[in-house]
């Protein structure tokens, strides 16, 4: 058992240093801290891989018939009507185009932050997409509207994850693992 300082009890907590160098001849020491904020990080990708992905699902119409009370949409005819409210200086052509390239986006982004890949990069274009949904509901539906929705909890823990230095139990940190060992 180690005592960790950081928690009121004692734990058993795998404490270590990790013998690899991060960014400029630091050091990244693993603590218990860490530890929480590595399972953090992790279950932060899921939930907002997952939260990009459902909506998607439900534009497709996989998530069941429009009017059946767990679909917003449930089809893409209606997703482009929403669209549309969301952006109408807009044809009902070019709010397609719109919705389809915010569906590609949300498709790859919510990939990408499940399997941690490109997490960064990822994290980023989703705090962007999220923040400019936020704009366009704000300002064309109502000030309450993304707030009916976590428009801005999206676009903040976007931000926050991609602020992180490691992205630990991804593909970008076995890549960086497998090019730290070819070094």
């Amino acid at each position: 058992m180690y005592y960790c300082p950081e928690f009121l009890h004692p734990v058993a907590a795998i404490v270590y240093v990790c013998s690899r160098n991060y960014g400029k001849g630091t050091q990244y020491k693993c603590t218990c801290m860490n530890q929480r904020i590595a399972i953090a990080q992790l279950l932060l990708r899921l939930a907002l891989g997952v939260g990009f992905l459902f909506p998607v699902m439900d534009r497709l119409g996989l998530l069941g018939a429009p009017g059946t009370g767990i679909p917003a949409w449930g089809n893409w005819a209606n997703f482009v009507g929403y669209t549309n409210k969301l952006l109408p200086f807009l044809s009902a052509g070019g709010a397609s185009i719109m919705g389809l390239i915010a569906t590609i986006a949300e498709a790859l982004f919510g990939i990408c932050l499940i399997i941690g890949l490109k997490t960064r990069l990822a994290s980023l274009g989703a705090a962007i997409l999220t923040l400019i949904f936020a704009i366009c509901m704000a300002t064309f539906m109502s000030i309450a509207a993304p707030f009916k929705y976590p428009v801005f909890v999206f676009t903040g823990a976007s931000l926050l994850l991609s602020g992180l230095p490691v992205y630990k139990w991804s593909v970008d940190n076995l890549l960086l693992v497998r090019q730290r060992g070819r070094s």
